[in-house]
Order: structure tokens, then C-alpha cells, then sequence
């Protein structure tokens, strides 16, 4: 019979620092899981991650070479995890910012079969190290992903969450910022099961390196949201830009008219051009929504074919090198 394995995986990226006492917090045995394993995900790091991660007993190094980013990272740890044969994959970070006890209450809801997903929620408004700004900012982006993706997700950028094979299988990440909110908003799109379990957080350790400031979180979270809900709903979302530009024109021409019909449409050209090129405008963009909405039907084929691909995939991951314990695989 099978042994049902958990592999955790960390993305790094100089933590030769604090990975130590993020390993040390990881579980080894977890309720309903026979075998637990750990798989560093080094991008790129240029202080000594690699060999504090061997150091410490880390089961599975997956080396990317040079640092490609968050969201690629995240995903080569996710297919080395399946093509190690993972049952069920749990994500952290290597600050230490996750309490590792709580992988058990993570996993919980997809060993009893309630869930293919599921969050950690670190209640952001009791985060003492949060200021209130970002507070503010994090309430209104999750409340945006959870409109945009019919979820009920409390804290869509945890980055501290599960999965089962399944899930993973069918995951695709093509943003180069983050897989937090994409990764929520495909999984809403594709009625998969999502749960969230309450997780506590450690002290912290550093600040955050995935953006420099308020202002940069929000302009690529926002176009994260924008690119991935169009990807899903395009002709949900030109329609409606078409719609307003044609209403836009209808709007201006019947101006036009009234003015033409009262004997001064003379000096209202501008008016008539500008009706003539809003309904222009929005034909057109109604008719990239039809072909946008075909696009999306073969991208659709293109993700179940990459998921069949996974499936019977067992060599190593595209770019990166896989080291594992007892047996190098270069």
C-alpha cells in the first residue's frame, strides 16, 4: 500500500539567516500522513541557503540557478513536489513568519477530503508589525479577490497554504509578481474546493522583499486581479467596456440630434465625430470580446492538456536542478 506523503516546500532567497529556525518549527509527523518531507526552493540566492538547507536535514533542494521571482519559484517547487510524488503539498516562507505546528491544522481539512485548498488566515488586523495603512489596503484587496473570484477567502495573500495532487495538477501561475491572489482567483473560476484555517505567525524576522513599497503592492496586485479575471471572464469584461462606449456614443449622437433638430446642429460637429467614434470603439471592442471568449475556450484546452502532461511527467524540472538526500539528480 502507498504511503501518503506531505512535502513542505520554501521558497528562498538569501535566508541562509533565518531558514534554521524555519526548519527547526516544521513538523516531521502530521495526522494522517505517513511520510513528511521538506523541499527548499533556492532563486538564486547568493549567501549560503543552499548549504545551511543541506546542514539541517532539508530532504529535496531545487536549485533555479539565478533568481527568477516569487510566483516561479513558488511553481518549480510545486512540480518538483509532483514529480517527487506528493500527496499533498503545504507552502510556507523561509522568515520563519509561519508557526510550523500549525501544518497539521493546515492539512487537516484535505486529509478529510473537505477541501483541495486551503489558507492560512493570520488575521491581518491583530498583526502588530502591519501598520494600519496595510491593513487597510489588505482588507480591500481580499475583499476584491473574493468578488472577482467567488471565494470566501479572509486572507488572500497568505502565503502559508495546502494542497492536494489534484489542485497542484491543475495549478498554472503566469504572473511574474506573486502567486498568492492568482492562485485563489483560478481555483474560485474553477469551482475547486477552498478552505481557510486560522494559523498563528511568529515573530518577525525581517521586512518583506516582494515590493519596495505600498504603492508598487498595489499596482501589481491590481494588475494581477485585472489580467487573471479577463483571462477567465473576457467576454464578460469587454462587453462591458464595449457597452459603455457604445451607450458613450448612442449618449453624444442623440445630443447631436436634438441640437440638429432645434436648427443649431451646425456648430456640433464635434459632436457627431465624436458619437461616430465611441460607437466605432465599442463595436470593435465587443467583437475582441467574442474572440478574446473563443481564445479562452482553447486556453482552457491547452491547461487540461498541461494537467494530463503532469500527470505521466516524472523527469526533472525544466531549469532547474533537483538535488535530493541520499542521491544526487543533476
Amino acid at each position: 500500500m502507498k504511503k501518503t506523503t506531505l512535502i513542505i516546500q520554501i521558497p528562498c532567497l538569501d535566508e541562509a539567516g533565518t531558514l534554521p529556525g524555519t526548519l527547526a518549527d516544521l513538523p516531521r509527523s502530521v495526522p494522517g500522513i505517513d511520510v513528511v518531507e521538506v523541499l527548499v526552493i533556492d532563486d538564486g540566492s547568493t549567501d549560503d541557503t543552499v548549504e545551511v538547507a543541506r546542514r539541517h536535514g532539508v530532504d529535496h533542494i531545487v536549485s533555479l540557478g539565478s533568481r527568477k521571482g516569487l510566483a516561479a519559484a513558488f511553481m518549480a517547487g510545486i512540480d518538483a513536489c509532483l514529480r517527487l510524488g506528493a500527496d499533498y503539498i503545504v507552502n510556507t516562507d523561509g522568515d520563519n513568519q509561519y508557526c510550523g505546528a500549525d501544518v497539521a491544522t493546515l492539512v487537516g481539512p484535505l486529509v478529510r477530503g473537505e477541501a483541495q485548498i486551503v489558507i492560512g488566515d493570520r488575521n491581518v488586523q491583530a498583526l502588530e508589525y502591519m501598520s494600519p495603512t496595510r491593513k487597510v489596503l489588505q482588507r480591500l484587496g481580499s475583499w476584491v479577490v473574493r468578488q472577482v473570484s467567488n471565494t470566501r477567502v479572509p486572507d488572500t495573500t497568505s502565503g502559508f497554504r495546502a494542497y492536494t495532487r489534484e489542485a497542484a495538477l491543475r495549478m498554472t501561475i503566469v504572473s511574474e509578481f506573486s502567486y498568492t491572489l492568482e492562485s485563489i482567483i483560478q481555483a474560485g473560476k474553477r469551482r475547486m474546493p477552498i478552505a481557510h484555517v486560522p494559523v498563528r505567525t511568529n515573530h518577525r524576522t525581517r521586512p518583506s522583499r516582494l515590493f519596495k513599497n505600498v504603492w508598487q503592492y498595489l499596482k501589481m496586485s491590481g494588475t494581477t486581479i485585472v489580467r487573471i479575471y479577463t483571462m477567465y471572464e473576457p467576454l464578460k469584461v469587454f462587453s462591458t467596456i464595449g457597452f459603455i462606449a457604445l451607450l458613450a456614443g448612442l449618449a453624444t449622437s442623440v445630443r447631436f440630434l436634438y441640437f440638429y433638430f432645434t436648427g443649431s446642429g451646425g456648430g456640433h460637429v464635434q459632436s457627431l465625430l465624436l458619437a461616430a467614434v465611441l460607437l466605432i470603439l465599442g463595436f470593435q471592442v465587443m467583437l475582441m470580446g467574442l474572440l478574446a471568449d473563443v481564445m479562452s475556450a482553447n486556453r482552457k484546452l491547452l491547461e487540461d492538456l498541461l494537467y494530463r502532461a503532469r500527470s505521466n511527467d516524472t523527469s526533472k524540472p525544466a531549469g532547474a536542478r533537483l538535488w535530493s538526500r541520499g542521491a544526487d539528480q543533476e
